[in-house]
């Protein structure tokens, strides 16, 4: 639906997308790209090939310059008592069982010894996990983010990391989304008010200009 000239002006007067501040130590965040959302038979799955590829590119600049980095995923337990509300709205998600194929990290990744895996139940990156502490502990002062779903769980990792006070960069080549609708108005509502929707040249960029990794 195009922007209306009334909703032009609101976004102007409350100044909305501005630019972030840039992080000089940035860490790579990817977000759920485990097979049972790359694979496109999967419940809860859809083709993110373009997504994975773009994202292999952005964590071997990580790499080359020793930026840390980061994966998650979701699990639940075996017998799904920890599975919540997520069994009455999306119950695709019953599949999504630790130690199964579908909480594994799409090996196209390539991940490497010292990336953590932080496993999660809900949503954001950030709520019953360990990754702001792990964070703090990098000493890292800006988040590159990676991952799926644009609409869902990137975007409320994005909310979090902005809360916490990371500025966010989201590399708009490295997320993806079952639906095109909830993708783009997810990637306009961050570049509105929570992150620096960026390209992947641009958020390699911010990799390879660290000077004091």
């Amino acid at each position: 639906m195009a922007e209306t000239a009334q909703e032009r002006a609101d976004r102007a007067r409350g100044g909305f997308g501005a630019a972030l501040p840039r992080g000089r130590r940035p860490a790579v965040v990817v977000v759920d790209l485990a097979l049972g959302f790359t694979d496109p038979q999967a419940a809860l799955g859809s083709d993110l090939t373009a997504v994975v590829e773009a994202t292999r590119t952005l964590l071997d600049v990580a790499r080359a310059v020793a930026a840390p980095v980061a994966f998650t995923v979701i699990g639940f337990a075996p017998d799904l008592s920890d599975l919540g509300l997520w069994s009455a709205k999306a119950p695709g998600g019953a599949g999504l069982v630790r130690g199964t194929r579908a909480v594994e990290l799409d090996p196209r990744l390539g991940q490497r010894d010292g990336e953590p895996v932080f496993v999660k139940q809900g949503a954001s990156a950030c709520f019953g996990t360990a990754l702001v502490p792990t964070l703090i502990r990098w000493r890292v002062d800006s988040v590159i983010l990676a991952g799926a779903t644009t609409s869902g769980c990137l975007r409320a990792t994005a909310v979090d990391l902005f809360q916490h006070s990371y500025p966010v960069l989201v590399a708009a080549p490295c997320v993806g989304d079952r639906f095109a609708a909830a993708h783009d108005g997810a990637l306009r509502d961050l570049q509105d008010k929570y992150a620096d929707v960026v390209g992947l040249d641009e958020a390699c960029a911010a990799l390879t200009s660290i000077s004091d990794h």
